[in-house]
Order: structure tokens, then C-alpha cells, then sequence
């Protein structure tokens, strides 16, 4: 495959570039031999709606930006848009949701057996994209990836099966701490903290401190979960692509939800109290809307907002810590540029 990239430009359309040349190997990676209608179809289904790509790209980017070419960190890239899809289907299972990209979810357009299937096979497919890496890299080097992408679907699973327990035993004596852990291992780890690592240890050729990109990753990826939780409330469906309110609906613990449950006081938290410990098919529109009036009182939003603003301070610093002399390289500085996109994106 020919990879070639515009000099400059915006973060949005440096996204797309990227986002553009992962997206083309996996349509190019699904295997001809699968049933057209019952698996192929619907595993090509959720890469092909787009998306903003940001996991394939920072490991593209940090892998320029310490030394290496795209074409090397193609197959790592593919593989992280891969699980991530894959993380996908089975989230919008666990999750009830109706709307994934702007279009109905897998498992309401093609039935709950078949995208559960897909999202397995998403996963085969990411394992194998990673299989590449020995002819790309070496075995040294891939060996390393394959570890590190070991770690990050441990961590995710963690984090994932912490949210759901959280929401199954109605647990609500949860503060910013108890988030900020969640997010680590739930989103931090496969959004940013994974690629950052794999781009900088292909880049540097397994020379990088890779350590240095846990700090910054979490901080990045913690930006972009509760820029993500806030869009949730306030964001255009439209253009959010996913069910505007559907996190409260689904009873997810968010930074606004946790704070509101601390700054209201009799009836107002005991009314969020119960709307989170009711059963998810009883949870209306209706009743998540006026959750959200109470965030407003209670400014639970504002309140992530600035928190957010906070972080993204912090991640500043720990750039330049984890990038060094490669921050001012042109792939260091578009992670650079992903820094505020991470709190100002209103998708």
C-alpha cells in the first residue's frame, strides 16, 4: 500500500488523512472467503461509517514523530481501529443503544446474533493484523506490540466490567478519584495511552521510554472521556452521531452525574438517586431530562468543563516530558494540536 500524507494541515483533516489510509486496509483486510451477507457485510459495517480516527492516528503520528513511517505503524493502527470497533458493537449491546455514527446500531440493523459474531470476528481480524507485524518489524519489535495490545485489552475489560457493575449494583458513594481510575482502564488505555505507546516503541525502533506516555496518555484520553460525557448532554444528535442523553438512560456514572450527586441535597439527590437505581427499561427521555435541569442547578456541567480545562492543562506539561526534543517535530506537533481538540470537539 502507497501512504502519503499533506505536509500541513488542520487537525481535523490530518485526522482524516490518517483516519482515510486505516480505514482503506481494513476494507482491504476482510477476508473474501466469509459469508457476504451474514459476516462480511456486517463487519465492514462500523469501520466504514468513519469516525474520527484518533486512536489509528496517534499511533501513526508518535510513530513519525519518533523516527518511523507510517507504513510501519500501519498494521498496529489497523489494529487498534479494529478492537476499538470491536469494543464498539459489544458496548452498544451491553448499552441498549440505538444509534451508532448517526445510523442504527449493528445489533439493531442486523440482528443481536449476528453483531455479536462481528464483534468477535472485529477482534480475529485486529489478532491478525498484528500477525503482520513480524515481516514489518521483526520479531522483536512485534513481539513487544503483541504485549502491549495484551495489556491494553486486559486494562479495557477491567474498566468496562467496573462500569457495568456499577450500574447492575445501583453504587452511587463515587467521587472524581473513583472516575478518573474507571477512565484509565476503560477508555485511557485503548484510546490513548495504547497507541501513544506502540507508535513511540515502532518509531524509536524499541529505544523509547515508554513509561513516559502512561502520564500523558491518561491525561489526554481523561480530556476526551468527559469532553465525550458532556457532549452526551448538551451535544447535536446529529452531528453526535449517538443518542443525546443516552448515558444518563443508561445509568453511566458519569464526572456531571457523580458531581451532582454530591452537591444536591435531600429530595433533589434523592431523586437521582432512584432514577439511577431504577431498572434501564424504565428509564425515560422524560426522566433523564430532568436529571439533566437538575445538572444544570446544580452546575454539574460546568463543573466537568472546568475540571476537563484542568486536565488539558496538565497534559501541556506531560507532553513535552513524554515527546522531548520530538514535540516540535510536525507529527509531534499535530499530537500537540490534539491536546485542546480534545476539549473544544463538538463531535
Amino acid at each position: 500500500m502507497s501512504v502519503s500524507l499533506s505536509p500541513l494541515l488542520g487537525v481535523d483533516a490530518r485526522l482524516g488523512e490518517y483516519g482515510d489510509i486505516v480505514r482503506a486496509a481494513i476494507a482491504e483486510g476482510v477476508p473474501l472467503d466469509w459469508p457476504e451477507e451474514w459476516l462480511r457485510i456486517v463487519v465492514a459495517d462500523y469501520p466504514a461509517r468513519g469516525g474520527k480516527a484518533i486512536r489509528p492516528a496517534l499511533c501513526l503520528a508518535t510513530c513519525e514523530a519518533f523516527g518511523g513511517r507510517v507504513i510501519e505503524a500501519l498494521p498496529s493502527a489497523v489494529a487498534i481501529e479494529l478492537m476499538h470497533n470491536a469494543f464498539l458493537v459489544h458496548d452498544d449491546i451491553e448499552d441498549s443503544s440505538q444509534l451508532r455514527r448517526g445510523i442504527a446500531t449493528l445489533h439493531d440493523a442486523h440482528g443481536l446474533p449476528l453483531a455479536l459474531n462481528a464483534g468477535d470476528a472485529l477482534m480475529v481480524l485486529a489478532q491478525r493484523a498484528l500477525g503482520a507485524n513480524v515481516a514489518t518489524l521483526g520479531a522483536r519489535i512485534a513481539t513487544r506490540v503483541a504485549g502491549e495490545f495484551s495489556t491494553m485489552a486486559y486494562h479495557t475489560i477491567q474498566g468496562q466490567a467496573t462500569e457495568l457493575g456499577w450500574i447492575r449494583d445501583g453504587i452511587v458513594d463515587l467521587g472524581p478519584d473513583d472516575y478518573l481510575e474507571l477512565v484509565m482502564r476503560k477508555t485511557c488505555w485503548y484510546t490513548t495511552v495504547h497507541p501513544l505507546r506502540v507508535g513511540a516503541l515502532i518509531g524509536s525502533w524499541g529505544s523509547a521510554d515508554l513509561e513516559a506516555m502512561v502520564r500523558f496518555g491518561f491525561l489526554l484520553g481523561a480530556a476526551f472521556q468527559i469532553r465525550d460525557d458532556v457532549l452526551n448532554l448538551v451535544g447535536d444528535e446529529r452531528a453526535y452521531g449517538k443518542e443525546v442523553l443516552g448515558d444518563l438512560i443508561e445509568g453511566k456514572r458519569t464526572l456531571m452525574l457523580l458531581h451532582l450527586l454530591r452537591a444536591a441535597g435531600g429530595s433533589d439527590r434523592s431523586r437521582v438517586v432512584d432514577f439511577v437505581r431504577t431498572p434501564r427499561t424504565a428509564r425515560t427521555p422524560d426522566g433523564a431530562a430532568a436529571i439533566l435541569e437538575l445538572m444544570r442547578r446544580h452546575e454539574s456541567i460546568q463543573f466537568a468543563e472546568h475540571f476537563a480545562a484542568g486536565i488539558s492543562e496538565d497534559a501541556e506539561r506531560s507532553f513535552e516530558a513524554a515527546f522531548g526534543r520530538r514535540a516540535n517535530t510536525p507529527a509531534g506537533e499535530f499530537v500537540r494540536a490534539l491536546i485542546p481538540y480534545m476539549v473544544e470537539r463538538s463531535i
